[in-house]
């Protein structure tokens, strides 16, 4: 017998809508950005293509007694409230969860406090939890993941943890920063990558590695932690190895930020000499010398449709795109 076709997937909605896949996520999830004619042309693919939701169990209950949800934040404290990342995804989140009345809890995840946020988390004082950012494999979200409280994260999850998750195109993010840079004739493209065990690091090194290769040209890593500092500290190791340097796709505007101050102290121009890309679309992006192109990431959206996800009792786990943005840097 011939095999069964594989159900539509959102990707495939979007296509047929003629949309982006974050306008189909909306849409199945009940946000109120979206166009009347968005909205139809979404229902029109959905019923042509036969799109079926897949969900999980539901909580009704929890959601009726609008029990706040808590968001945990795998960073420190003090970084927290530096991190305009964090802060942009909190926003999303809130901003959905005030739609439905639901009040947001923060924490911050923290290795001596296990124990007693996993009870807290799981016996009944919150409607579900939200993990924002690199939680990769943390020992909290690994027991949060083991019990039944409702979960859903921004971000990929680290292999063996099924959590439904909200995620952007961190490949094609890639993709589009290393054409660019090859399509403004640049040669010698390094990057300078974020953390390994950062699964959107990890996504963004993929890319700018396949994107290279199908090219026929060899790549150059240097490795950062998504700081300032590590990116200038990224950058002067590559100049150092590779003298003719001409471009280098970082995996984070931070890291890009830090970049720049190197090759302006090695005393290489950008972009004449030095092209350079970032990732995230950041704040500090427009106010680098010079301005930095980089790929934008719909940071809060990947917050608020969690938060939808979650409230609804959602198993999707959408894509969301990312676009690049040209600034003066390349």
């Amino acid at each position: 017998m011939p095999d069964e076709p594989s159900p539509p997937t959102v990707t495939e909605v979007a296509a047929a809508a003629g949309v982006s896949a974050a306008t189909v996520s909306r849409v199945l999830t009940g946000r109120v950005r979206v166009s009347t004619s968005a909205r139809v042309s979404v229902h029109d693919a959905i019923a042509q293509l036969g799109y079926v939701r897949h969900r999980g169990p539901r909580r009704p209950d929890r959601v009726a007694q609008r029990l706040p949800v808590a968001a945990l934040v795998f960073e420190p404290t003090a970084r927290l409230f530096h991190d305009t990342f964090s802060a942009r995804l909190l926003a999303g989140a809130e901003e959905e969860l005030t739609r439905h009345g639901i009040p947001l809890l923060t924490m911050s995840a923290t290795r001596g406090t296990i124990a007693s946020a996993t009870q807290f988390l799981t016996t009944g004082g919150v409607g579900g939890v939200l993990l924002l950012g690199g939680h990769s494999s943390h020992p909290l979200a690994v027991s949060l993941a083991a019990s039944r409280v409702p979960l859903r994260a921004t971000g990929r999850p680290a292999e063996g943890l099924e959590i439904p998750f909200v995620d952007v195109d961190n490949h094609d993010g890639a993709r589009q920063a290393v054409e660019h840079l090859m399509l403004r004739g640049r040669r010698a493209i390094a990057t300078i990558a974020g953390p390994p065990d950062s699964a959107a690091a990890a996504d963004r090194l993929d890319g700018y590695r396949r994107t290279l290769e199908a090219a026929g040209r060899a790549p150059a890593v240097a490795y950062g932690d998504f700081t300032t500092a590590s990116g200038g500290h990224a950058a002067a190791w590559l100049l150092d190895r590779m003298p003719r340097l001409d471009a280098i796709f970082v995996a984070s505007d931070a890291m890009a930020a830090g970049a720049l101050q190197a090759l302006r102290k090695a005393g290489r121009r950008v972009p004449e000499d030095v092209a350079v890309v970032g990732f995230d679309d950041a704040p500090l992006a427009s106010y680098t010398t010079p301005a930095l192109t980089t790929v934008r990431q719909p940071v809060s959206d990947l917050g608020a449709v969690a938060a939808a996800l979650l409230l609804e009792g959602s198993e999707d786990s959408p894509v969301l795109p990312t676009e690049l943005v040209v600034r003066a840097s390349s």
